[in-house]
């Protein structure tokens, strides 16, 4: 595609170095139309499957392998956005997409973790960030698609038309309706020092059960939801208000022993870990609004937390 086109006359069998330098690219746009680290890398390993498969004079027959990947993946991604649907009609509970440490803390099970492990191939922006990944998930699957290739990774409505199977001008029509969402969502993305100075005091109201001082830090008309997938505890539905919030965040502390809460990176921006016996139990992200928070995401579900395993 346009970012990967290679100048005419100017095609050279396609390496393996070539084909496996995409695996970045690929892995973030994945990551961002699914909300899901482990089916990002599924993505990604169906479309190398499908490279691979074809015929030596096939590969050689294209002239950008990586817009062919990129299309490819993109596909893929687009019907998997369709079944999803279906499939959380199923999920216990509130769904969120899956949170992702900062590179440097991955570790994916592993001590130190690896240059090859798949959190290390995902930039953590503001297009990762979880109410960015949480709005994205209100959009239909061809305007988060539309949206994502268009306006996060720059491909003209021309070649985005060829992946979501629909016309240059369809597919600015999807994007610009994906961007009247997201104004309208008022999703914003605060200074991260205003953000890490305000979770730290939402964490030290936390331990000390202080419900006074959470509920100043917390909007009004705050919201929090949690997702357990029916494999952990989790509240059924949001709860909404700074009072209510507070009062479920110290019974939640009040009923759990040996808890320590961490300061983390989530997804590019600070946020907390809930540790219960050294593993990790919770991981939360924010959305600041001014000087409080107006919403946090809480991930319990153990499927979700595989990159935040520690041993």
């Amino acid at each position: 595609m346009s970012a990967e086109t290679e100048p005419e006359g100017t095609r050279t069998e396609p390496s393996l170095s070539v084909i496996m330098s995409e695996r970045r690219r690929l892995t973030n746009l994945a990551y961002r139309l699914l909300g899901s680290l482990a089916d990002a890398e599924d993505v990604v390993q169906e479309t190398y499957a499908r490279w691979y498969g074809m015929s030596r004079e096939q590969q050689e027959g294209i002239r950008s392998p990586g817009g062919w990947l990129t299309k490819v993946a993109g596909r893929i991604c687009l019907d998997q956005l369709g079944s999803a649907r279906a499939r959380r009609e199923r999920y216990v509970g509130e769904w969120i997409p899956e949170p992702l440490p900062d590179r440097a803390e991955w570790s994916g099970g592993r001590a130190g973790g690896t240059a090859s492990d798949p959190a290390d191939r995902v930039t953590l922006d503001e297009s990762v960030s979880m109410a960015f990944l949480v709005m994205l998930d209100a959009m239909t699957p061809a305007e988060r698609v539309a949206f994502i290739l268009h306006d996060v990774f720059g491909y003209p409505f021309a070649e985005v038309a060829e992946i979501v199977g629909r016309t240059p001008a369809a597919c600015r029509q999807l994007a610009s309706v994906a961007r009247r969402r997201l104004r309208g969502s008022e999703v914003s993305v605060p200074r991260a020092a205003r953000q890490a100075d305000l979770v730290r005091d939402f964490k030290l109201a936390w331990e000390a059960k202080d419900i006074e001082a959470l509920i100043d830090l917390l909007d009004p008309d705050a919201t929090g939801v949690a997702d357990g997938g029916g494999l952990a505890d989790a509240a059924p539905r949001p709860v909404v208000g700074n009072e209510r919030i507070a009062r479920y965040l110290i019974d939640v502390t009040a009923t759990a022993a040996d808890l320590t809460i961490v300061e983390r990176t989530v997804n590019g921006l600070p946020g907390l870990v809930v540790e219960r016996g050294g593993r990790t139990a919770v991981v939360m992200a924010f959305e600041v609004a001014g000087d409080r928070i107006r919403n946090f995401w809480a991930v319990t579900n153990p499927e979700k937390l595989r990159p935040w395993t520690t041993g």
